[in-house]
């Protein structure tokens, strides 16, 4: 006589079964904020890369033409530290921005060996339309939500940045976008 096998499912069906547990309520993950997160940035993105496609650029050719746009005369220590990436990352993306002519380079005044970023008037134009594309987007998802909505958006973003980045990050914005520095209290 054959004794009979209990067979189990070969993948878990929840995410609970995926951990073997149910969690805590408050270590919950929030599936919905990170999927939310996702889409909206997909989304947002999105806008932009169609564009950039036109010039075979990518996402990271966006991020360095809008921060060289937003401060001419930024040096590339400086945008380093901006957007985390290493000197051989950036390296690639800004030979192209400048072999295309979208930015240029020149010696800082003091120190030769700096190089300063500056965008070109062609740039400039598109870092304008890649602006506008994504301001389009905010513009109309704000106009959907109370008037108080931009401003809890800013402190919300700026709560998702890391605290010691925080006020280099406030330091970017406009004056009258700063506001009050975020306090411990206000990340809990």
């Amino acid at each position: 006589m054959k004794a009979s096998i209990e067979r189990k499912p070969l993948r878990p069906t929840s995410t609970q079964a995926l951990v073997g547990r149910e969690p805590a309520p408050e270590s919950e993950p929030m599936f919905d904020l990170i999927e939310l997160f996702f889409f909206a940035y997909r989304d947002f993105v999105g806008d932009a890369d169609r564009l950039l496609e036109n010039y075979q650029f990518g996402r990271a050719h966006h991020r360095v033409l809008h921060f060289v746009y937003r401060r001419p005369g930024l040096a590339i220590a400086a945008l380093l530290d901006i957007l985390k990436i290493t000197k051989q990352s950036l390296n690639r993306v800004l030979k192209q921005l400048l072999d295309a002519g979208f930015v240029e380079a020149r010696e800082g005044a003091t120190d030769r060996r700096q190089r300063l970023l500056f965008p070109t008037a062609k740039g400039a134009r598109l870092a304008q339309e890649l602006a506008t594309l994504q301001s389009e987007r905010f513009r109309r998802v704000f106009g959907e939500l109370p008037p108080e909505a931009r401003e809890t958006t800013v402190d919300f973003l700026l709560a998702m940045v890391n605290a010691p980045d925080r006020e280099k990050v406030r330091a970017h914005l406009p004056p009258r976008r700063r506001r009050r520095p975020l306090t411990e209290d206000d990340a809990a």
